[in-house]
């Protein structure tokens, strides 16, 4: 089934504030909280849409690309950022967005263990360079990567300054009486543990850096520039945590013939002044081989001609592009004294005075004609 656009999902006009995206999320999430509504799969659904559209337009940089692509500028194929949201991770991310709405501060109750909260690492960021040819098609990539992941033999205890609560509770006197607050513990960072024992290569937080190769799917008709996540593919979470997403960086490599422009492509085609004249069939490239296309006799130079579905695969949407071929007519630097003979000859020709019509005027002729 299609995704529903994020904004309605949380009942948000395009130009909604970073203000009106949060209210909106709190309260939708509020509404199909698990602990309001336990046992309610369609609830539950709804919780992690919500979560998933909160995700998107509460980023930048991803509510950016939203905007302009739609659920594939996300890069919705082959299990980029949307898809994969669990549980865990709308906790872990999105906690203090509640407040204290459910007994424990944004604890979610105490099914999830008083206040502990899965500690989330850090993404990664990797850029992939794409030939046209790649990007037209769609590709699978396999990188390598040196992340962080938890190293085996790595054992808990029970953090000693919250006990394994993950919160801090404390109580001030104020004019109006006791007032209890709670907050993250500092020496867990909310996990409700700390480490015991670990081995050597691990770091303080039980991690260690180990080359993995991933596997990415790339939607066709990416764009330079345009940012990919693949979920949980990034540096491990301390603790046993959620671990962070892989963003992808797209970098388009240049053709060597061919020019983009969005889902467009261009090619300048040089035909000699004869075949212009006389008219003649030449061969021209394409992103997926070559084509041949007719020059029509009497071609000026400067004229565009249009080859429908040759360019590049709309990324938000069905078709491509077009290629757009410029005719250039290629002007001798040299002649030899034969050629100029001829070339002084057919210049005292009438047909070889030019006489352009209205259609063929100049970009400055036609403005002039424009105010006539």
């Amino acid at each position: 089934m299609d995704k529903r656009d994020f904004y309605e999902v949380l009942g948000l006009a395009k130009n909604a504030t970073e203000a009106e995206i949060k209210k909106a999320y709190r309260k939708m999430a509020l509404k199909y909280h698990p602990d309001k509504n336990p046992g309610d799969k369609e609830a539950e659904d709804k919780f992690k849409e919500a979560a998933e559209a909160y995700e998107v337009l509460s980023d930048a940089n991803k509510k950016a690309r939203y905007d302009q692509y739609g659920h594939a500028g996300l890069g919705g194929n082959g299990g980029f950022s949307g898809g994969g949201m669990n549980m865990d991770d709308i906790f872990s991310q999105f906690g203090d967005i509640f407040g204290g709405a459910f007994g424990g501060g944004g604890s979610f109750g105490g099914a999830r263990g008083g206040g502990q909260r899965v500690v989330r690492g850090t993404n990664l960021r990797v850029k992939m360079k794409l030939t046209l040819e790649e990007i037209a098609e769609g590709v699978n990539k396999k990188i390598k990567v040196n992340k962080l992941v938890n190293a085996d033999g790595v054992t808990y205890k029970t953090c000693s300054t919250c006990n394994g609560s993950g919160r801090i509770t404390r109580v001030a006197q104020t004019f109006l009486g006791a007032m209890q607050t709670q907050s993250t513990c500092n020496a867990c960072h909310g996990a409700g543990k700390m480490i015991d024992t670990k081995p050597a290569d691990a770091d303080a937080q039980g991690l260690k850096r180990q080359e993995e190769v991933i596997e990415i799917d790339i939607p066709a008709g990416v764009e330079e520039g345009m940012q990919l996540s693949v979920t949980g593919k990034g540096n491990a979470g301390p603790f046993n945590g959620i671990p962070g997403d892989l963003i992808v960086v797209i970098e388009e490599q240049e053709h060597e013939d061919l020019r983009r422009e969005n889902e467009h492509l261009h090619y300048e085609a040089f035909v000699n002044f004869v075949d212009a004249v006389l008219g003649e069939s030449i061969e021209i490239p394409t992103i997926n081989g070559k084509a041949k296309i007719k020059v029509e006799p009497g071609t000026q130079s400067g004229k565009v001609l249009r080859l429908k579905g040759k360019g590049l695969p709309i990324l938000q949407g069905y078709g491509s592009g077009d290629l757009f071929v410029h005719i250039n007519v290629w002007t001798p630097k040299k002649v030899s004294k034969e050629e100029r003979e001829l070339l002084e000859k057919l210049k005292a020709s009438e047909n070889f005075t030019p006489n352009p019509s209205r259609s063929e005027r100049g970009f400055f002729q036609r403005m002039k004609d424009m105010f006539h």
